[in-house]
Parts: C-alpha cells; sequence; structure tokens
C-alpha cells in the first residue's frame, strides 16, 4: 500500500462517517481511527516510508524475505555494546510528540514498562498523527528526542533495557 493509496482512504474517512479502517497486506498492517477531535489517527506496524511491491511473490520466499526482514530489524535496533538495549526508532520523517495533546500526560517517561503494543509517542507527518508502538517490551531507559523537535526516518526516539 502507498502513500497516495492511504490518502485516499484518509480523505474518504473524514467525506463520511467511518470512524475505523484496518487493512493488512504481507506483515504490513495499517490501522487508522478518527481521533477524538475528529482527525484521522494511523497506526503503522512497518512505518510508511517502506513501499511494498506491487507484484506479489511466492509464499515460501514471501515468509523468509519477511524473516530476513524482521532479523535486520531487530539487530539494527540493538545496542552494539549490551544486547538487552533496543532502540525505538522513527518510522517515518516528521514532528515528534510525547503526549496526545499539550493538556495530557505523555505516553511514557523514564523507568516506564512498555509493551510490543504500547503507543509511546506520536509521530505528525502531513497533518496526520501517526501513533507509534513500542514494538518491543521492557523498561524506557532514556527518551532521545525532545517534544515537538523534527525527526528523521531510522532517528532513535527511546532507549529500551529488555526484560
Amino acid at each position: 500500500m502507498d502513500l497516495k493509496q492511504i490518502k485516499q482512504i484518509i480523505d474518504l474517512m473524514k467525506r463520511s462517517e467511518l470512524t475505523e479502517f484496518a487493512v493488512e497486506e504481507e506483515g504490513f498492517k495499517l490501522k487508522i481511527c478518527r481521533g477524538a477531535n475528529g482527525v484521522p489517527v494511523v497506526t503503522s506496524s512497518a512505518g510508511l516510508a517502506a513501499p511494498y511491491p506491487a507484484v506479489p511473490e511466492a509464499p515460501a520466499a514471501s515468509s523468509a524475505a519477511a524473516a530476513a526482514t524482521l532479523a535486520s530489524s531487530s539487530q539494527n535496533g540493538r545496542d552494539k555494546e549490551d544486547p538487552s538495549i533496543t532502540y525505538i526508532k522513527a518510522p517515518m520523517v516528521g514532528t515528534f510528540y510525547r503526549a496526545p495533546s499539550p493538556e495530557s500526560p505523555p505516553f511514557v517517561e523514564v523507568n516506564a514498562k512498555v509493551s510490543e503494543n504500547s503507543v509511546v509517542c506520536i509521530i505528525e507527518a502531513m497533518k496526520i498523527m501517526n501513533e507509534i508502538q513500542a514494538e518491543a517490551k521492557g523498561t524506557v531507559v532514556e527518551i532521545l528526542v525532545e517534544n515537538g523537535q523534527p525527526v528523521e526516518y531510522g532517528q532513535r526516539l527511546f532507549k529500551i533495557k529488555q526484560g
């Protein structure tokens, strides 16, 4: 699914009473929900920056490629000195926010326990608020980005100690 298709889905949600949309394609999950203020909130487990091939692969090759991608991405997120340290990285370019609104408390603080599905921050990209999940289980050791700062694809956001 490419960015153009996602924008079309969001436009459809804005024009209709649709409040939630979810799709899953070969290891890519996308969920769009209408937020409290009516603005769509996008949650993605694979990020929006990586395009997917238009030609479907054979099932065996697809699962092998997915396993290789998963292995390389989990290895890239690890600390070279301490194997129990993982980094949550930005899946897209945008503006980093620690809380859903200026009045709300942050999603996580230092020493907070997180699971794979815990929302840790929001990255605003093209006026869309994208909830970012931890995708790792552990304790937040360090928050590496200031609230409201721009982030780049692959930039480290949080340092997590697994276990």
